[in-house]
């Protein structure tokens, strides 16, 4: 049996005055939201509204002390007019372990699914369908205590709304290694999606782009040697025909795309070796030009290739992004099974089906 989710639809649409074919990423926002507030040990006032502001007392706990998370994931149309969203059981899991980290309560995983399932069913229409966008969807929750004073918060508002996007890049990055401020470290935050974790990272974001580079590549706090992940991403090397990604070590964020291309190469019959990878191991590579290939894997970005590297005064220059077949390949796959081009074998999407829950919605 599904939640009682009480849905306000809005008077009026804006989707006859947005042009889907002309978006900017994260600035164009759908017509409605869901919110729901827990205390007393439970969620209440399932909801779905028109999107709007929220209003918050000025002691509001999350303003003040940072404990807030989030998640983010995409739905595509399907070939008979329907939609479908990446992975969302993945992400609701993310989401508690998230929750667990900063000292929140879970989201049931019925309650998260039903949510998202009603919510992209009702806005179903501003999904768009150029080639490379989706509909990008936020489901997120912070502290909302009146209170100040440092303390595990004992009120919630959990918040999803929706937008539809483009490609977050839409031109291969510029990378600088980081060799002085630190993302995460052990026994952090760092695996978990943290709002703070993003916010550590816009100073040292906004002097790299000032050299000329979109993201930072962070390195461990201690040798600054390394690799973590890039700031929106995880990242991934090619070096002599084996592909690499940092593992897991409680810095870095389990990454759904991430996860994806994993399988998706060893499907392929490649092994990826999750392990420690340094700037010293990078460097040499290139030096002897075995560095084929570099590129990111996130929910925004989806797969963005990595066109230079900074690290110091020095710049290294990838190979042409045509001839890097292993992430072109991958690439590909992965656009053909969100686009319903080829069979979902490892039942990634999740078809919207608004019949699944109607008996328990109030309209």
């Amino acid at each position: 049996m599904g939640y009682a989710i009480k849905i306000n639809k809005t008077l009026q649409s804006r989707l006859p005055e947005t042009d889907l074919m002309n978006l900017t990423f994260g600035r164009v926002f759908s017509d409605h939201m869901f919110t729901a507030d827990w205390y007393e040990g439970q969620w209440h006032n399932l909801q779905i509204i028109p999107f709007g502001n929220l209003a918050l007392h000025p002691a509001t706990t999350a303003l003040h002390y940072g404990q807030a998370i989030f998640e983010g994931m995409k739905a595509y149309p399907t070939p008979d007019g329907g939609a479908a969203i990446f992975r969302p059981e993945d992400n609701s899991e993310r989401l508690n372990i998230s929750a667990t980290r900063m000292a929140m309560p879970e989201v049931p995983r019925d309650l998260f699914m039903q949510a998202v399932n009603t919510l992209v069913d009702l806005d179903q229409e501003w999904i768009p369908t150029e080639e490379g966008s989706s509909l990008y969807i936020r489901p997120y929750m912070f502290a909302t205590d009146e209170y100040v004073g440092i303390k595990a918060s004992d009120h919630y508002k959990f918040v999803i709304f929706t937008c539809p996007v483009k490609s977050y890049y839409d031109k291969p990055v510029k990378v600088l290694i980081s060799d002085q401020y630190v993302r995460a470290f052990p026994g952090g935050t760092g695996e978990a999606k943290a709002a703070g974790n993003y916010a550590a990272t816009l100073h040292p974001l906004a002097m790299a782009r000032q050299k000329g580079f979109d993201q930072l590549l962070w390195t461990d706090g201690f040798s600054f040697q390394y690799f973590q992940e890039i700031g929106t991403m995880n990242v991934f090397f090619i070096i002599d025909g084996k592909v690499l990604t940092p593992r897991l070590n409680g810095c870095i964020l389990h990454g759904v795309t991430r996860h994806s291309v994993i399988q998706l190469f060893n499907d392929m019959g490649i092994v990826v070796e999750e392990r420690d990878i340094s700037v010293r191991e990078l460097l040499a590579a290139y030096q002897i030009g075995s560095l084929e290939d570099a590129f990111g894997t996130g929910t925004a970005a989806t797969i963005s290739h990595i066109s230079h590297i900074g690290y110091k005064d020095e710049i290294l220059s990838l190979p042409d992004i045509e001839t890097r077949r292993l992430s072109n390949l991958v690439k590909q796959q992965l656009d053909d099974i969100k686009f319903s081009r080829c069979p979902d074998t490892h039942h990634w999407m999740h078809r919207i089906d608004v019949n699944q829950y109607s008996s328990s919605v109030l309209a």
